[in-house]
């Protein structure tokens, strides 16, 4: 039992040797197998890579005699070039070159090419300090006042007993002095100034000043009232004097009340001349910078209000460059409320025609990138401005033989221009006005043609062969007008090297000869406006000036060439105008009944377009419009107004002296 237990064990044993040996010798099998295909797949690729090796080497050809490859068979990597495939005998197109090799990580689209941004006419930039001006304890000051015209609001007389006497008032000044009397001399007047300008700081170092306020029988309230604008908003220490000067005044306001007055509340600002005779405003005016003691003068007529901060940027030009002008931006006070209107201009370009009037015409467009910034103007208003007191000196002030007013603009913005100066509008300095109305009117202080003798002396000066032009326009004043000695001022010319007429003109107005051609155009009818319904009746002025209605009288004999006041033209401009004059017919409402006024032509279109309808015979007021003039006539006195056109209303019909039929049938061309 225990051997064959024993046999049993060893059995067991023998048959697990086995097993392990069996094992053993399949897996040395297996290991043989893997490893003949690992060669056979290594052997394989080798055989592959030389066939395709030998390939390549026979179609590439042989090498240079060098033994390597040509540089221009190479890339700019240093691999061999592919040959170009070409077809079996067709000749290659020729090609562009192909662009050198780029590293294409590093390549950029090249940066959009920007436009040049006009950037208009700019002042150097001037290093120094800058200071803000403005008087804050002030404005806010004026912010809590109350009280009739305060903040420029309109304002009225309520009391029906003071009519009579606010028009008797009214009349003698141009506006209504009696409403004056009773707004305070210190008013406060709304910040009508563009946003750009409350923030803008000036120079620190500006010039001193003289303001010159020159008046005739001036209405003591107002010319009050200038004053205190000016010592209220002006900077202390720039304020070196105000000079009064009275142009030969006849009414007793204006003399020992008036110096009373300067003594006890302005003893050491202001300085008070009196004229013995009347010398005008030109004489006058010089009287005033003989005076003067400022650095710079500010010429400004005696019913103004200045507004806020209106000083440091008027200075600051003229701190940059000596001979630099400026000008405010002049808002307007209404003559008959006082309403400050302001802050909806942004300015306009002073200019003339040939008959000398003053126009407005609108800022370069280079001009006005930044309508907050000083702009170039030919020619100044007149009534306001600043200039260097040596440079006005220098210019030889004004000419001191231009009489009373009439021309003085031109001379001084000629001379500043052509004379090496500059002259600007300066949109945050702003000074209101009060432009007067209907008013009664005052003697005459020549017995000649002070105004015709004045432009005379101004061309023959300063407009070389322009002058031509101006006397075309009116031959028999300026044939029989003697311009008196001009050596003086033409020694001034001569020693300033001042440039020519025509270097102005194409430099400092490049529109003027296109707005105002020196040659006259045709006017599409002229003469006798007379009425259809009412044929005795004419257009007429009866014998009255702007800022009146214009009216009907019996009609002249010659209705192409009539009487003065019945002469009219519908000029190239599409305005009906005063033969001669520069008054034009101007509408300025839109209900039954409108007032058809003599306006100063302002050659804008507008309020003051006609066209004459033919086929109707109608006067229509503004293009496409649909209102017409209408004359009508009761108890033997003529008005004219404008109402909806109707085609079976005579009032409505006019007939024309003469008619330039070739030139209406154009008449709509360029509107």
């Amino acid at each position: 039992m225990a051997r064959g237990a024993i046999k049993t064990a060893v059995s067991k044993k023998d048959l697990h040797l086995h097993d392990v040996v069996a094992s053993m010798a399949m897996k040395k099998r297996y290991v043989k197998r893997l490893v003949r295909k690992v060669v056979f797949w290594l052997l394989s690729v080798a055989a592959i890579s030389l066939v395709t090796t030998m390939i390549v080497e026979k179609r590439r050809g042989p090498d240079s005699p060098g033994g390597s490859q040509s540089e221009e068979n190479l890339d700019p990597n240093g691999d061999p070039i592919t040959p170009v495939f070409r077809a079996n005998n067709l000749q290659p197109t020729r090609r562009a070159a192909r662009p050198p090799f780029q590293d294409r990580s590093l390549a950029r689209e090249p940066p959009p090419e920007e436009k040049p941004q006009p950037t208009g006419f700019r002042l150097p930039d001037v290093e120094g300090e800058r200071r803000d001006w403005h008087d804050y304890a002030a404005m806010e000051a004026d912010k809590l006042r109350s009280g009739l015209g305060e903040h420029g609001l309109p304002a009225e007389i309520e009391n029906p007993d003071e009519k009579e006497l606010e028009q008797q008032m009214y009349r003698k000044n141009g506006f209504n002095g009696l409403l004056s009397d009773m707004i305070s001399v210190n008013r406060s007047v709304p910040d009508v100034r563009l946003e750009q300008c409350k923030t803008r700081k000036y120079l620190s170092k500006l010039p001193n000043i003289s303001v010159i306020f020159i008046f005739y029988n001036e209405h003591f309230s107002a010319l009050l009232r200038s004053i205190y604008s000016v010592i209220n908003r002006t900077p202390v220490e720039l304020l070196k004097q105000i000079v009064l000067v009275d142009d030969g005044s006849d009414w007793d306001t204006l003399k020992q009340q008036l110096d009373d007055y300067v003594s006890l509340h302005f003893p050491h600002v202001v300085t008070v001349v009196r004229n013995v005779e009347r010398k005008g405003l030109i004489g006058a005016r010089l009287e005033g910078a003989k005076v003067a003691t400022g650095e710079v003068l500010v010429f400004f007529d005696s019913h103004i209000e200045v507004n806020y901060n209106w000083l440091p940027p008027l200075l600051e030009p003229i701190a940059i460059n000596p001979k630099i002008s400026t000008c405010p931006i002049v808002d307007i006070i209404d003559h008959s409320n006082f309403a400050y209107n302001g802050g909806y201009q942004e300015g306009s370009r002073g200019g003339f025609d040939w008959r000398f009037f003053y126009k407005q015409l609108p800022v370069l467009p280079e001009d006005s990138v930044d309508k907050s910034q000083p702009f170039r103007n030919p020619v100044m208003m007149g009534g306001l401005f600043a200039i260097r007191t040596d440079f006005f000196w220098d210019l030889g002030g004004y000419d001191d033989e231009l009489d009373i007013w009439g021309g003085e603009q031109y001379e001084l913005s000629f001379k500043i221009w052509m004379c090496g100066g500059m002259l600007l509008d300066i949109p945050c300095s702003r000074v209101a006005h009060i432009f007067r109305g209907p008013m009664d009117p005052r003697p005459n202080p020549r017995n000649y043609n002070f105004v015709g003798r004045n432009h005379k002396r101004v061309a023959e000066v300063w407009m070389d062969e322009y002058k031509e032009h101006v006397y075309s326009r009116d031959p028999q004043t300026y044939n029989n007008i003697d311009a008196g000695d001009l050596t003086r001022q033409r020694a001034i010319r001569e020693r300033l090297q001042c440039k020519s007429f025509d270097w102005y003109l194409k430099e400092v107005a490049p529109d003027f000869l296109k707005k105002f051609p020196p040659v006259e155009l045709p006017n599409y009818a002229s003469g006798a406006f007379q009425n259809v319904a009412f044929a005795t009746h004419c257009l007429d002025t009866m014998n009255l000036g702007a800022h009146n209605a214009v009216g009907l009288y019996s009609c002249a004999e010659n209705r192409t060439h009539p009487q003065f006041n019945q002469f009219w033209l519908l000029t190239p401009d599409r305005e009906l105008r005063h033969n001669g004059a520069s008054n034009c017919l101007d509408v300025q409402d839109m209900h039954a009944n409108a007032t058809v006024w003599m306006w100063s032509c302002h050659n804008q279109g507008g309020n003051q377009f006609w066209y004459y309808d033919r086929a109707h015979k109608w006067l229509v007021h503004a293009p496409n419009g649909k209102r017409c003039m209408e004359g009508i006539v009761e108890n033997g006195i003529g008005t004219v107004y404008t109402n909806e056109c109707d085609p079976a209303n005579d009032r409505q019909k006019w007939e024309i002296g003469y008619v330039n039929n070739e030139l209406l049938d154009k008449f709509f061309e360029g509107v």
